[in-house]
């Protein structure tokens, strides 16, 4: 795809029953953005929204030029708003942040000013170094969810859930999002080629609406932790994945398969055997991790080619 960008910066908002907190959201981004010298798009994603943030986002755009809204079918989740937010994007640079105004829209000129200054960084990752969050169930749950995140993939950030984040715009088109993988953003980047930079932003306590977040999205992130791990290691590879482990499982089974067969020879009975229901199963288990491993082989090509289906499905502004 060639590059072609009609402004600076484009900034990415998923919205999901925002409504109090839009008008002000807009504002502040305005404030922040309107002196910087930059010029700049505004895509609020409104993502199936039950209350009025769909009607909201339209009249504000009626009389913002820069505000650029998009309107999900329904609620398709964060991670495909974030993509149908990627996928209209016109800046050389893509900033992302949440709709709750606790990210700070006036940190978004100095994230851009330094991916200017550093040539050689591709993403900058907010860290809300003084979170005003609940101790309890959010900042020590995420606390520790950021250490096992970082130790498992080796992308060494503070804060990983921190949706403050600016882009050059060239690595977003090289991404894709789907499923929950908006957590894991960084290391997509960094399995994309990227090299980050993590930088102190602010933080403030949410003043309006409701947090969509709850302390049983930590199960969640521990199996799509899992699916990062894979995707790191054996994503090109499958094979090895789950060849490895069907070799694991198949050869034993063979040996306690030829070492019962052997005592057939000589007359024993192995019929009531617990060993042979072993060696069967460990057999029949590892020729079907091995067919995985092949399955996967041949979807990695599909997972190549240039075409995809999209994760989510626009619609018109809403009437009066």
């Amino acid at each position: 795809m060639t590059d072609t960008f009609s402004c600076d910066v484009s900034i990415v908002i998923p919205i999901y029953n925002e409504e109090e907190n839009l008008p002000d959201l807009v504002a502040r981004v305005g404030e922040a953005m309107e002196p910087s010298g930059f010029s700049f798009e505004l895509i609020c994603v409104d993502d199936g929204s039950k209350d009025d943030s769909a009607r909201v986002l339209r009249d504000l755009a009626a009389r913002t030029d820069w505000l650029k809204p998009r309107y999900l079918m329904r609620n398709y989740g964060q991670t495909a708003a974030l993509q149908a937010g990627f996928d209209g994007v016109q800046g050389r640079y893509t900033v992302t942040l949440d709709g709750d105004l606790q990210n700070d829209p006036l940190d978004i000129p100095a994230l851009i000013r330094t991916l200017e200054s550093r040539s050689d960084i591709n993403m900058i990752s907010g860290w809300r170094k003084e979170r005003q969050d609940a101790a309890i169930n959010r900042k020590i749950p995420s606390m520790i969810a950021n250490r096992i995140i970082a130790k498992v993939t080796g992308v060494r950030l503070h804060d990983y859930g921190c949706a403050l984040k600016a882009y050059r715009t060239e690595l977003v088109r090289r991404i894709r999002l789907y499923g929950e993988l908006h957590r894991f953003i960084p290391v997509l980047a960094f399995e994309a080629g990227a090299k980050i930079m993590e930088v102190p932003v602010r933080h403030h306590a949410r003043t309006k609406g409701v947090s969509k977040y709850g302390i049983d999205r930590t199960f969640r992130v521990i199996l799509d932790l899992l699916l990062m791990k894979f995707m790191l290691r054996y994503l090109h590879r499958p094979l090895h994945a789950f060849g490895g482990a069907g070799l694991w499982m198949g050869v034993p089974g063979l040996l306690i398969c030829g070492y019962l067969s052997v005592l057939k020879l000589f007359g024993e009975s192995i019929g009531g055997r617990p060993l042979l229901l072993l060696g069967i199963m460990l057999v029949l288990m590892g020729a079907q991790l091995i067919g995985l491993g092949l399955l996967g082989e041949i979807l990695i090509r599909i997972y190549h080619e240039p075409e995809g289906r999209a994760q989510y499905r626009l619609r018109p502004p809403p009437e009066d």
